[in-house]
């Protein structure tokens, strides 16, 4: 039966801080344009809190303590309620600097490393990093012993060729040892090619992937809408089978499958000049 996937499942606490940060947003967008007008009050402003229309008559600078305020004191406790209730199966944080997760005891996850963190890479023994962006990595890594990949893509323009060149190259990266995978902000790039690994390769639903890609504490919800949309029309078992087959892709179609058939046909008429000459 097909998974359905809807935004709608994103649990209540996920909810409550996304009112938080629109109540927040809101109250300094109006602070904000009555300073750039120089008015020393805000007459009658609208605004929500926690999904509740309140009318209030502040002056702008108050509004602004306010909003203040309110992040102060929520933050720290959906940071802790964040902690308290993360499932266990879940990617474990370990470097907040850098978004870095742990995700199994041979593949970790994190947003663009810089100098600073090749102590903690060679204190995790990583062995090879994985970016999917277009710009190397060799301006920040140069460590002897760690392998280099470049797999760039777009999650707005992936398929499942891109999908199975990284997980294949995970699983080979993962068999001479730890290996990190990153993007910028390890958050959609990252984020799909993690959900797609939980699925494909260790076997979770796409709704528990899912959730934990949307609600891990990864990035902003917003950097997920395109990984959600590739994953809710994902063929999970066309994609393990060509994963185990070394298929490039699940459509015989693909570009790059037309590729490798061009490529295999023309080093057999190289060997066999005889090969696809029409029969007399």
């Amino acid at each position: 039966m097909r998974i359905q996937y809807s935004l709608c499942s994103i649990k209540a606490s996920a909810i409550q801080q996304l009112k938080y940060r629109i109540g927040v947003h809101t109250a300094l967008t109006f602070s904000s344009q009555a300073f750039n007008r120089s008015e020393t009050r805000l007459n009658l402003s609208y605004f929500f809190i926690f999904g509740c229309p309140c009318m209030l008559k502040f002056c702008s600078r108050s509004l602004l303590c306010l909003a203040l305020l309110i992040g102060l004191a929520e933050s720290p406790a959906q940071a802790a309620d964040a902690a308290e209730t993360r499932p266990a199966e879940w990617a474990q944080p370990v470097e907040k600097d850098y978004n870095l997760y742990q995700m199994s005891p041979t593949l970790y996850r994190s947003s663009l490393p810089d100098g600073g963190a090749l102590p903690l890479l060679s204190k995790l023994r990583i062995g090879t990093v994985i970016t999917f962006l277009p710009e190397s990595d060799k301006r920040w890594l140069s460590t002897p012993g760690i392998e280099q990949v470049q797999l760039p893509y777009r999650t707005n323009h992936v398929d499942d060729s891109d999908i199975l060149r990284a997980l294949r190259t995970v699983q080979a990266a993962e068999a001479k040892g730890p290996v990190l995978m990153h993007c910028k902000h390890g958050s959609d790039r990252t984020g799909l090619v993690a959900a797609m690994y939980r699925v494909v390769v260790q076997g979770w639903s796409k709704e528990d992937a899912l959730n934990e890609m949307t609600e891990g504490g990864f990035g902003d919800s917003h950097h997920f809408k395109d990984g959600v949309r590739y994953m809710m029309q994902a063929d999970v078992e066309k994609l393990r089978t060509a994963l185990v087959n070394g298929d490039c892709s699940t459509s015989v179609f693909a570009l790059c499958s037309l590729e490798s058939w061009v490529n295999s046909t023309t080093t057999a008429q190289h060997l066999d000049p005889k090969v696809g000459q029409p029969e007399h």
